[in-house]
């Protein structure tokens, strides 16, 4: 794992898993970074904006920004450090997401303690670059440090690159949880975490 370091109120991961974009060596910087921030909520009116193309409607689901603060929950954005020399404070994020505590659906899932991944998205211009699954990768070894025992996610039936991407990281169908439960559109998933162990 890269080395912690702590910058203002950004907790920053450098050189997390190093790896090919195109024809250059790049790093993808993941940084912890409150929910409400600038970054963040850019790309949170990106995402919102892309789910009324595919929707019609933006997500509903509330989210509230104290969720993703630790111990309750974390958030991070990933940004494409092409060189190795930018300072994260400056750069543009290429991917976000994080994860929260969800102790309503303990029960639901047998007595695990159960988090949900949410607002996992990467913009459409920076995909194809691996930045998702390594993105999901730290959020399941952090969700797992944490004391998760499940991470659970929503996403739906016209995001066939979402499926596809959970499916082949080891996530598989759950019960329908959450705002969309009874919107015959929603998928929602489910993994194990002491599967990493």
């Amino acid at each position: 794992m890269g080395r912690a370091e702590r910058s203002g109120t950004d907790s920053v991961l450098f050189g997390f898993w190093p790896h090919r974009l195109g024809q250059d060596d790049s790093v993808l910087s993941l940084v912890e970074v409150p929910f409400v921030d600038p970054r963040v909520q850019e790309l949170v009116a990106e995402v919102q904006a892309h789910y009324v193309v595919l929707y019609g409607t933006p997500d509903e689901s509330p989210v509230d920004p104290r969720e993703f603060e630790p111990p309750r929950g974390r958030f991070v954005i990933g940004i494409d450090d092409r060189d190795g020399t930018l300072d994260h404070r400056d750069g543009e994020p290429v991917a976000m997401g994080g994860w929260r505590w969800r102790p309503d659906l303990t029960d639901r899932f047998g007595g695990d303690r159960v988090a949900e991944v949410k607002r996992m998205f990467v913009p459409p211009r920076e995909r194809g670059r691996g930045h998702a699954r390594r993105l999901l990768a730290f959020l399941e070894e952090s969700a797992r440090t944490d004391g998760v025992e499940r991470l659970v996610l929503e996403t739906g039936l016209v995001q066939p690159e979402a499926i596809a991407l959970y499916e082949a990281t080891g996530y598989t169908p759950v019960e329908p949880f959450g705002h969309y439960a009874d919107s015959p559109l929603v998928r929602c998933f489910g993994k194990d975490l002491r599967d990493l162990e």
